[in-house]
């Protein structure tokens, strides 16, 4: 999964292909500012440089915009017209129409801190939107500093394990990126120089300790299929197979592998609000730790998925949470998460929920397949 992340540093951007200070303009379709026509789309013409070791073409940036993508605010452009429209209201989301193809898979979604109207929205097929009204209306917008004709960029290593899956500002100029084989690294310079934070890949480790214990480890040469990181900088990853998850804290040289305690394997795993853990397994089911803190210790709590598989969980609260998945399944919590009722009126969207994201309280997004956003109404 992709991940967006913006800075509150407006001069400079802390991107997934590290993009050039030079890449100073934008380049935006005013026809989508003002109105909405599906059947057309905004590209840029294809590279015509030389230097392809500093510019890429339209086709190799689609290829690595869908990694991950963490994006400075940029300031421009006038107001968006009425590009969206309202669908049939559920309980508590409204469905947001976007300027996209059919097929485009909603990946993340991300505000600048000190503006939660401003933000950007990641997606498969080179697709990056912007909103300056908190999601109501978004423009396609492309990075460009010659009208679309080259993209410059400065190269990763070609010696960086894994690809990236994740990146998180963590200030002005500082920022985490972790690969989907258990490469940590931290920038404070906006992304010129990175530093590991772990001395090995998860790989390295496990079949350097075959006698670890944990099932599925020994001589294990998968990746990540899932990483979410808690407010304080620690990580809880699963593995490809879902046969066990993984976890890290800052100033640990090595991830540490944990056994899953359920029989059906793992689909996702994140932090809950108030520092513990949720597990989903494959076909529907979700689980919470005992306790806070990192812990092998689940107790399994029902809920109503319809036997499709449980995606994504995001916390509006402490109390409040919702979960997402497959066939629009949308689940609610109003109680740290012993109960949960399932909000019927999303029954009716087609389309898998793949992520649930709340930038605070009052501002809530849920992304799926095929282009659905779904906005928090409350």
């Amino acid at each position: 999964m992709a991940a967006l992340q913006l800075l509150t540093d407006y001069s400079s951007a802390v991107t997934a292909l590290k993009t050039a200070p030079s890449l100073h303009s934008l380049f935006t379709s005013h026809y989508y500012r003002t109105q909405f026509r599906p059947p057309h789309r905004l590209l840029p013409k294809a590279s015509s440089s030389q230097n392809q070791s500093s510019f890429i073409s339209r086709r190799q940036l689609i290829a690595e915009s869908a990694v991950a993508i963490s994006l400075s605010p940029f300031v421009g452009g006038g107001k968006s017209g009425s590009a969206l429209a309202a669908e049939e209201p559920l309980s508590e989301w409204e469905r947001v129409y976007l300027p996209i193809d059919p097929g485009v898979v909603l990946l993340d979604i991300a505000f600048v801190p000190d503006d939660p109207s401003h933000g950007f929205l990641l997606g498969t097929r080179q697709t990056i939107l912007e909103t300056k009204d908190g999601g109501k209306y978004l423009a396609i917008l492309l990075y460009t500093s010659d009208a679309g004709e080259t993209w410059q960029r400065i190269p990763l290593s070609s010696q960086l394990p894994g690809d990236m899956v994740y990146i998180k500002a963590t200030g002005d100029n500082s920022a985490e990126m972790v690969t989907d084989e258990g490469a940590i690294y931290i920038t404070s310079n906006k992304g010129y120089n990175w530093k590991a934070a772990v001395q090995e890949t998860v790989s390295a480790t496990l079949n350097r300790t075959v006698s670890s214990g944990i099932s599925g480890a020994s001589y294990y040469t998968g990746t990540f299929s899932t990483v979410n990181r808690s407010p304080e900088g620690n990580y809880v990853a699963v593995s490809s197979r879902g046969n066990f998850y993984l976890t890290w804290e800052p100033g640990q040289a090595f991830w540490q592998p944990h056994n899953r305690s359920v029989a059906r394997r793992i689909q996702n795993i994140g932090w809950r609000a108030d520092g513990g853990l949720w597990l989903l397994v494959r076909g529907g089911g979700l689980y919470l730790s005992k306790g806070t803190g990192i812990t092998e210790e689940f107790e399994e709590i029902p809920v109503q998925s319809r036997g499709f598989g449980i995606l994504d969980v995001g916390y509006r609260s402490q109390e409040e949470a919702w979960a997402a998945g497959g066939s629009g399944i949308l689940l609610k919590t109003k109680n740290s998460g012993k109960t949960w009722i399932r909000d019927k009126a999303a029954d009716n969207i087609a389309a898998n929920l793949y992520s649930v994201k709340f930038i605070n309280d009052k501002q809530g997004f849920v992304l799926g397949n095929d282009g659905v956003l779904l906005k928090y109404l409350g």
